[in-house]
């Protein structure tokens, strides 16, 4: 089991930076596949970007591609979201999630396909 806490979001003006950290707790955060999913008010959880378990393998949404890079350092269990450019339709409650696999080049796009899941952390963008 892992437990996942999100920090870094704030609000930011557009054109602007932030980087998210989810830090995971446990000596196995290598075992997981891991994402960052995105909600805004009145909408459904969507996918922002999934890392394999070492990192080899990534693959982001088209409304951030470009913009935005994740990564992990599982020396420090800790995965990252570097946003980049960022717009007022990037504003939402960021989450990271992890699920445990055997396949180190998997990366998973769906929010039921991960089982664990952190609090979140808000981003807002201003115009």
């Amino acid at each position: 089991q892992v437990q996942l806490v999100e920090s870094g979001g704030e609000l930011v003006q557009t054109g602007g930076s932030l980087r998210l950290s989810c830090a995971a707790s446990g000596r196995t955060f290598s075992s997981y596949a891991m994402g960052w999913f995105r909600q805004a008010p009145g909408k459904e959880r969507e996918f922002v970007a999934a890392i394999s378990r070492s990192g080899g393998r990534t693959s982001d949404a088209d409304s951030v591609k470009g913009r935005f890079t994740i990564s992990r350092d599982n020396a420090k269990n800790t995965m990252y979201l570097q946003m980049n450019s960022l717009k007022p339709e990037d504003t939402a409650v960021y989450y990271c999630a992890a699920e445990r696999t055997i396949y180190t080049g998997d990366v998973y796009y769906s929010a039921g396909e991960y089982d664990y899941w952190g609090q979140g952390t808000q981003v807002t963008v201003s115009s």
